[in-house]
C-alpha cells in the first residue's frame, strides 16, 4: 500500500519534524543494533575471546546497508525480528556470522537502542523547548511595561503587563525544561545483562572470570558513547519500564504547560488583544471569510492532550512487568514511546512559530483595560475619600451600590462605564481627584522589574546553555 491507499500516521505525515522521525526510524533502530553487535564483538575480542580482526572489520563495513525486505522475509518464517536481522547481517557478513550476538539476548539490542533513542529524542525536545522559552523572553522584554487587564477566575482583576504575563508562560516552560534536563542526566545505559539480567551467558564465555564480564559491560557501554558510571546497577531482562513512565511524565508536563499557554492565547485572541501569526493568504473558515481562527494554538492543545494521556499507559506497563520481564510491554511501547515524542515535537514546532511572531494589538489592550479601570480604582478612591474625612464603610457602600448598577447597565444595556461620573456627584467624593486613580501604570506594581529580573536570572542562562545547540524548525504545515 502507498500513502494514499493505506493508513499513515498524521504524526509522521503532518506534524513531526524530519529530525524526530529519523530518531525513531527503522534505519536508526537497526543501524544501532548493528553498532551494538560491533561494540560487543570488539569488546569480546579485546578481552580475549576468539574473534578475528576480519570478523570485526566485516561487521564494521555493514552498519547501515540494511535489506529490510530480506529481514521481512526472514521474520515471516522465524517470527522473531532480532533473529531476522541477525540472519540478514550474517548473509552479508558471512565470516562474522558465527560471532554476531555472541552471549547476548534480544534485549541487548532492543533496550540499549531504545535508551539511545530516548536520550537523543529528549535532547531534541529540550533544544526546541529552550527556543520557545527564549522567544517568550524576547517578547516579554518588548512589552515589559505595557499595562493589561489581569484576570483571576477569568474575571477582571488588578492590572499586570503583557510582558509579565509572558514571563509566567515562560516560567512554566522553564520548569519543565529543568525537569527534562534532569531526566537526561539520570538516564542509565542497560549494557550487557543476558536473559534474566544475571550475565550468566557472558560468565560462561569467559570461563567464570567475573572481572572480564564486568570489563565487557563497561567496554560496550563506553563504545556506545556512554560513561561507564552511567549504567544501571542491576536489571532483569529489560531496563526498568518505570524509566519510560518517568520520561513520558516529563513530556506530559511540557505538553500541559504548552496547553495552558495556547489556551490563554486563544482567550486573549477572543478579546482582540493578542493573536498568533496569520499568513497573508491563510483561510480561517471555509464559510466565514472574515475569521482569523487561532488554529495554531488549537493544534497545540490537541497534540498536548494526546501527550498528556500517555503517562498512565506507561505506568500500567511498568506495573505489570512480572518478575524478570513479560512481553506484553513490547507492542504497547512500539506505539507510546515514539508517538509521545513525535506529537510533542510537532507541538513544539508550532509553539516556536507562534512565539516567534506573536501579534499584540496595543490599542485593544488599552481599551479593554480602560473599560475596567474605574472598577479597579475603587479601593484607591475610597482611601482618598477617607483621607478627606469620609467614613470608610459609608464610602464602601456608596461605591458598591454605584458599581453594581454600572455593571448591570454595561451587561444589559451595552452602556459605557460611567462609574467615575456617578461618584463625582456624591458629596464624599466631590473633592477627590477621580482621574488620578485611573492611570493604569500606577497599578502594575513591580511587573516591569520582575520581567527584567526573570530574563536575567532564567532566560539568559537558558540562552547561554543552548546557544550552540541549534536545530532547524520544520516548516509549519497548516
Amino acid at each position: 500500500m502507498d500513502e494514499h491507499t493505506g493508513y499513515q500516521s498524521p504524526l509522521s505525515g503532518r506534524y513531526a519534524s524530519p529530525q524526530m522521525q529519523e530518531i525513531w526510524s527503522q534505519q536508526r533502530k537497526i543501524g544501532t543494533w548493528r553498532r551494538l553487535w560491533l561494540a560487543l564483538a570488539e569488546s569480546e575480542q579485546e578481552l580475549g575471546l576468539d574473534i578475528t580482526n576480519e570478523q570485526v572489520a566485516e561487521l564494521r563495513d555493514h552498519l547501515d546497508d540494511i535489506d529490510f525486505e530480506a529481514a521481512a522475509a526472514y521474520e515471516k518464517d522465524l517470527r522473531h525480528d532480532v533473529m531476522a536481522h541477525i540472519h540478514v547481517l550474517g548473509d552479508i557478513a558471512p565470516t562474522a556470522r558465527p560471532i554476531i550476538h555472541l552471549g547476548a539476548t534480544s534485549q541487548f539490542v532492543n533496550c540499549n537502542t531504545e535508551m539511545l533513542q530516548l536520550r537523543d529524542a529528549t535532547q531534541l525536545i529540550t533544544t526546541k523547548l529552550a527556543k520557545v522559552i527564549c522567544n517568550l523572553g524576547t517578547f516579554a522584554k518588548e512589552y515589559r511595561d505595557l499595562p493589561t487587564l489581569g484576570f483571576t477566575h477569568y474575571q477582571p482583576a488588578q492590572p499586570t503587563t503583557v510582558g509579565k504575563r509572558a514571563t509566567m508562560w515562560a516560567q512554566d516552560l522553564a520548569l519543565t525544561l529543568e525537569d527534562l534536563e534532569f531526566r537526561l542526566t539520570a538516564m542509565r545505559f542497560r549494557g550487557i545483562r543476558g536473559a534474566t539480567g544475571t550475565q550468566a551467558s557472558f560468565l560462561d564465555l569467559f570461563g567464570g572470570d567475573h572481572d572480564k564480564v564486568v570489563a565487557l559491560d563497561k567496554l560496550v557501554t563506553e563504545k556506545m558513547g556512554w560513561s561507564s558510571d552511567k549504567q544501571l546497577s542491576v536489571t532483569g531482562q529489560t531496563y526498568p519500564r518505570i524509566v519510560d513512565a518517568h520520561i513520558l511524565s516529563s513530556l506530559a508536563a511540557v505538553a500541559a504547560t504548552a496547553h495552558k499557554f495556547a489556551t490563554d492565547l486563544r482567550l486573549l485572541a477572543n478579546r482582540g488583544e493578542l493573536e498568533e501569526p496569520f499568513e497573508k493568504k491563510q483561510i480561517g473558515s471555509s464559510a466565514m471569510a472574515y475569521k482569523r481562527n487561532p488554529m495554531r494554538c488549537e493544534r497545540v492543545c490537541a497534540l498536548a492532550r494526546f501527550v498528556m494521556n500517555m503517562p498512565p499507559n506507561a505506568l500500567q506497563t511498568a506495573a505489570v512487568q512480572w518478575m524478570e520481564r513479560t512481553l506484553d510491554d513490547s507492542a504497547n511501547r512500539r506505539l507510546i514511546l515514539p508517538e509521545s515524542f513525535l506529537a510533542l515535537d510537532g507541538l513544539l514546532d508550532v509553539l516556536c512559530n507562534i512565539t516567534d511572531g506573536l501579534i499584540v494589538h496595543e490599542s485593544k489592550v488599552q481599551a479593554n483595560l480602560h473599560q475596567e479601570m474605574p472598577f479597579l480604582a475603587t479601593e484607591r478612591l475610597m482611601m482618598e475619600a477617607v483621607k478627606l474625612g469620609a467614613d470608610r464603610q459609608d464610602a464602601h457602600e456608596v461605591v458598591r451600590q454605584h458599581a453594581i448598577e454600572v455593571a448591570r447597565c454595561i451587561k444589559e444595556d451595552g452602556a459605557e462605564n460611567d462609574l467615575l461620573e456617578r461618584l463625582s456627584c456624591e458629596a464624599m467624593f466631590k473633592d477627590v481627584d477621580l482621574t488620578m486613580a485611573t492611570e493604569p501604570s500606577d497599578y502594575i506594581g513591580r511587573a516591569p522589574q520582575q520581567v527584567d529580573a526573570f530574563c536575567d536570572e532564567i532566560i539568559e542562562p537558558i540562552a547561554q546553555r543552548y546557544s550552540s545547540m541549534t536545530t532547524e524548525i520544520a516548516e509549519l504545515r497548516v
